[in-house]
């Protein structure tokens, strides 16, 4: 093993390690070697010393021959994950044992190394151990902040829709399923997915969001898998995928409908093997990952027009959770507005009289093409515009104008040929998402005409 000037840089963190090694010249190397990189290290001559420190010591990284008196390095790494399972464990094989390695790897360990290794191979993959670690550390602490800030997670409304969607999440929460939730875009399928972590046997576990659509094709497997050095043109470093971050987790895979083809047969056999593989690596290895997906898209359908793989969706729904979108539970409007205004501004917490009626009406009366998405970047202008509760009809954004002479409609019923007229074209312009091109060829009416009566709507809601 040969040592490298460059091996004397520190890492990015000091970690605490177990070596263990038969070898003389391999245990007087690593006691000295190791400290020079920054690390804290007890030197084992076999698995049993090294069991025995397990159990009186917390270590962050076990390094294991593989081939041991005694008790093996496969033995080693069985026994830290009962008494240590949070130390990351790394195998140390000739070349003739890979076969051993990889099953190592099976049985938890982070990665292997055959021998003869360079200093600086150990020194990159201890970088990697401090990385993952670290990662680790960040997400316990913001979860911890965001609990004592937002306490766990709120899935607003007592209607009997969201009543079922609870109940829907109790009843899975406890097993290890694969769920897909299924929803309009923005109806809060991540909430969902965070609800049913936080209730589940993994809570205190990683919990993993990633959207498949968000992500070029090209680097949507590397950052799923994660990737070797040199395995494509870019990689320059070792790069641990979300598969392995969320490990011991939940891995929220929102928008699968996105996902390509061909990465659809690689999580496929994730979910049916409980084992990934790097990009550029050879050897699989097991995570322990529980999958929910989502989508806003019909999964069938995209089977029929070959875009979906048919026993792909066999596999992520095994459970189904369906979000209705908020159009469909608009009881539950006052109660969401008034949660996202206590978020906008906390100072409003204790206050009973957030909106007024008809600024409730208003929200009542929208449909909500963007569901609580929308809801919420339309609570957060008001409260800008609000200095102080009740929000009024003045605070929210222009476009819910219109919504009053619906309103007034509602109240005394359409009386005119006019109000009819003007209803029907307030109606196709909410049908269309405020397409008005397309809200014109429906009403058969020229793009000029259209405008022309919604500058009526404006002049009729002034005076109303």
């Amino acid at each position: 093993m040969k040592r490298n000037p460059k091996d004397d840089c520190k890492p990015r963190s000091r970690l605490k390690i177990l070596f263990a090694d038969d070898e003389g010249s391999l245990q007087e190397l690593m006691s000295h070697e190791l400290p020079r990189m920054g690390h804290e290290v007890t030197v084992c001559p076999d698995g049993l010393t090294a069991s025995a420190a397990l159990e009186i010591n917390a270590y962050d990284c076990l390094i294991a021959d593989l081939d041991m008196p005694g008790m093996s390095g496969i033995e080693l790494i069985a026994r830290a994950r009962e008494v240590s399972p949070d130390t990351d464990a790394v195998v140390l094989t000739g070349k003739s044992s890979l076969d051993t390695a990889v099953a190592a790897l099976r049985h938890g360990a982070f990665d292997y190394l055959t021998k003869p290794c360079r200093l600086i191979e150990i020194k990159s993959l201890l970088e990697r151990v401090a990385e993952k670690r670290a990662f680790a550390k960040k997400y316990h602490a913001v979860k911890r902040q965001l609990e004592r800030v937002e306490g766990k997670t709120q899935l607003v409304g007592s209607s009997p829709a969201m009543e079922h969607v609870r109940e829907r999440i109790a009843k899975v929460a406890p097993t290890g399923s694969t769920v897909l939730i299924r929803g309009e875009t923005g109806t809060g399928k991540e909430l969902v997915a965070r609800s049913l972590h936080e209730q589940s046997p993994r809570c205190d576990g990683p919990f993993v969001a990633v959207n498949a659509g968000a992500l070029p094709e090209t680097l949507i497997e590397s950052e799923l898998f994660g990737h070797r050095k040199g395995a494509f043109t870019g990689a320059d470093e070792h790069r641990v995928g979300l598969f392995e971050v969320a490990d011991g987790g939940t891995l929220f895979l929102d928008e699968i409908g996105e996902l390509p083809r061909g990465l659809q047969a690689k999580l496929l056999r994730v979910l049916e093997s409980g084992e990934i593989r790097r990009v550029g690596d050879n050897a699989s290895f097991q995570v322990d990952v529980r999958v929910v997906c989502a989508t806003h898209r019909n999964l069938q359908e995209m089977v029929e027009e070959g875009d979906f793989r048919e026993d792909l969706i066999f596999r992520v729904n095994t459970f189904e959770i369906w979000l209705p979108p908020l159009r469909s539970r608009i009881d539950d409007i006052p109660e969401l507005a008034k949660h996202l205004v206590r978020r906008f501004r906390p100072a409003a917490r204790g206050d009973d009289r957030l909106f007024t009626d008809e600024a409730i009406e208003l929200l009542q009366s929208h449909v909500w093409p963007g569901n609580v998405r929308e809801l919420a970047n339309v609570i957060e202008h008001a409260t800008i515009l609000c200095d102080g509760p009740p929000i009024t009809p003045e605070h929210l954004p222009g476009n819910f104008g219109s919504n009053r002479l619906r309103l007034r409609l509602r109240s005394i019923g359409p009386t005119t040929l006019r109000d009819l007229e003007l209803q029907a074209i307030h109606e196709a312009i909410e049908r269309h998402n405020g397409n008005k091109p397309a809200a014109a060829e429906e009403l058969g009416i020229s793009l000029k005409t259209l405008y022309n009566r919604l500058n009526q709507i404006g002049t009729l809601d002034k005076s109303a």
